[in-house]
């Protein structure tokens, strides 16, 4: 983490708790325009739009039900995939988890992750890189915030996701009705109405499921 990147979060996000888990305190920006300004345009380069500086609604409501169901991750190794704020691996942390891994492929992100677990008073190991075409390595509990945002994205992590979970590894994904959610190969564990900027997703609360990716393919062999 580069005291550049740690500087940066720091002034554009203030540290407050989140809207559906005040449980945990994330620096989080209070609006989405500036920020995307800075950070050289929404997708105008090739920097990554800052996810970090917000609590998506897939990421809150599984950071809600890992919190409300401790037993799922108490003593595992867990991975947490495109991180983000750091909300989902800060919440498996709290909840008992053995070791907590948050990857992302934004340097600003793994800055974030570090300070906002800093702030919550848990360990976790913020890795920049993109891993989605190797494997889970040594993680018993794969978790996933609002990851199925792109096609291409999607394609990707429900890969990285399926060798994960034919591996023993359990996975859960947060997704508020992105499109891109293949939802016949997930079984439903929970759903929440979750409060959302609504500068970011244009309405106050987005209803979002909570769901566990199945090892096989509908109709196929893998």
């Amino acid at each position: 983490m580069s005291e550049l990147s740690s500087t940066f979060v720091r002034l554009h996000a203030r540290l407050a708790p989140v809207a559906f888990v005040p449980e945990v305190r994330l620096h989080q920006a209070d609006e989405p325009i500036g920020l995307w300004e800075l950070t050289e345009g929404e997708f105008s380069s090739d920097r990554p739009p800052p996810f970090w500086a917000f609590a998506w609604a897939g990421g809150q409501a599984l950071a809600r039900y890992v919190t409300d169901h401790p037993e799922l991750v108490a003593g595992r190794r867990v991975l947490d995939l495109a991180s983000g704020s750091g909300l989902v691996a800060i919440a498996a942390a709290r909840a008992g988890a053995a070791s907590v891994r948050a990857v992302e492929v934004d340097e600003l992100a793994v800055a974030a992750v570090a300070l906002n677990a800093e702030a919550n008073g848990v360990r976790v190991d913020a890795e920049f890189g993109d891993i989605l075409d190797v494997d889970a390595g040594d993680a018993e509990v794969v978790l996933a915030g609002d990851a199925f945002y792109s096609e291409a994205m999607a394609r990707r992590m429900l890969r990285f996701l399926l060798r994960a979970t034919r591996a023993g590894a359990l996975v859960l994904v947060g997704d508020p009705g992105r499109a891109f959610l293949p939802r016949d190969r997930f079984d439903e564990l929970a759903h929440y109405d979750v409060p959302v900027p609504e500068a970011l997703e244009s309405v106050r609360v987005k209803r979002t499921t909570v769901w566990r990716l199945r090892a096989g393919l509908p109709g196929a062999a893998g």
